[in-house]
């Protein structure tokens, strides 16, 4: 399991007594997750009105990075098309893999600093992913051109057995299926599908050919040599090879950085929101507990249920929603609300889609 789910509960008369009950319930009686505690820093609180509109804010801001990071994710997985089993291990935050980076995490106060208001920090953030995004539209672009030109050139001069040319200065060449194999043409090239043959005809012959060959539903192909325009494409399929070998290494290392900095701003967001939202419900002066749950796949209903159990009284309204979308009331959707009497947020380190 890649997913994590980030929740906060109110300190009872320590933090550490919130986290003793949290594992007693989930890990110590019942193995329903792994968890560790999720460090937040003591950020500047800010006024009420402030954290409201930050608390939007920060959602759209959520969902705007993660999608970036799961852009330069896929593109990785693109560019390193031949080697796609190599794309995990270049996905990396800070030199480790995801999952020890969001277990073990801790506040990059150089990147992030912790005098600056929750706004400021959240348009470090926001300046930063979209300055990655641009920069990736630009580079993919460029990237993915010369690629294209390569491919279409390649195509042009190879391509499959039934439209392709093999260059020569002789004669016509006949495409098509083996059907019967006649003892006066030349195989030049074959598949389990089809043949490629040289035919070679005097001028008085080509008419009659064409139409026997037709009657037996031969594809026959014209070929015009142009030496010229043979060695240009040819010329211009190695610059192109050539450019393109020339920004492979430096592309991949560019996404490997900016993959990092994006998942790094991503889980500084996904802190601000707890630290936020937090402090919204749970009020001043703060006193609450991160904690990162990693989630037994087979029971997380179950540990749905448990954490219900074990923080109900925080808020009855949300323990109304759930009870009631336990019942699957026909017409209504509560059981798609994710809304708990705890703060709780997703993280799903699953980021690549593998067609």
């Amino acid at each position: 399991m890649t997913e994590f789910w980030l929740i906060s509960a109110p300190g009872e008369k320590t933090c550490q007594q919130t986290w003793d009950k949290l594992m007693t319930a989930t890990t110590r009686a019942n193995n329903l997750s792994t968890n560790n505690k999720f460090n937040i820093p003591d950020l500047k609180v800010g006024t009420l009105d402030v954290l409201v509109g930050l608390s939007d804010e920060l959602a759209k801001l959520d969902a705007f990075v993660e999608s970036v990071v799961k852009k330069v994710a896929q593109y990785m997985a693109d560019v390193l098309e031949d080697s796609r089993d190599k794309v995990q291990e270049n996905l990396l935050a800070n030199g480790v893999d995801l999952v020890t980076y969001v277990t073990r995490f801790q506040w990059d106060m150089a990147k992030y600093p912790i005098k600056q208001s929750l706004k400021n920090i959240s348009e470090i953030v926001s300046k930063q992913v979209s300055q990655i995004d641009n920069d990736l539209k630009a580079r993919a672009s460029a990237y993915n051109n010369l690629k294209g030109n390569l491919q279409n050139l390649e195509r042009k001069n190879a391509g499959s057995l039934l439209t392709r040319m093999t260059y020569s200065k002789f004669g016509i060449w006949a495409i098509f299926p083996i059907l019967s194999m006649n003892s006066n043409v030349i195989l030049l090239f074959e598949d389990q599908e089809s043949g490629l043959f040289s035919v070679t005809l005097f001028r008085k012959a080509i008419d009659d050919f064409r139409l026997k060959a037709r009657e037996n539903k031969f594809m026959l192909r014209d070929f015009q040599y142009n030496e010229e325009e043979m060695k240009a494409d040819k010329e211009e399929m190695t610059r192109l090879s050539t450019d393109k070998k020339k920004q492979f290494g430096p592309l991949v290392r560019w996404l490997k950085v900016n993959f990092s900095e994006a998942f790094i701003a991503w889980i500084h967001i996904k802190a601000l929101r707890v630290f936020v939202e937090s402090v919204l419900r749970y009020g001043l002066p703060v006193n609450f507990q991160a904690m990162l749950l990693q989630p037994n796949k087979k029971n997380m209903k179950k540990l749905r249920e448990v954490l219900n159990d074990l923080y109900k009284h925080l808020d009855s309204s949300a323990a109304a929603i759930i009870d009631q979308s336990a019942m699957d009331i026909p017409g209504l959707n509560l059981s798609q609300q994710e809304y708990y009497p705890y703060v709780y947020y997703k993280i799903d380190c699953n980021l690549l889609d593998f067609k």
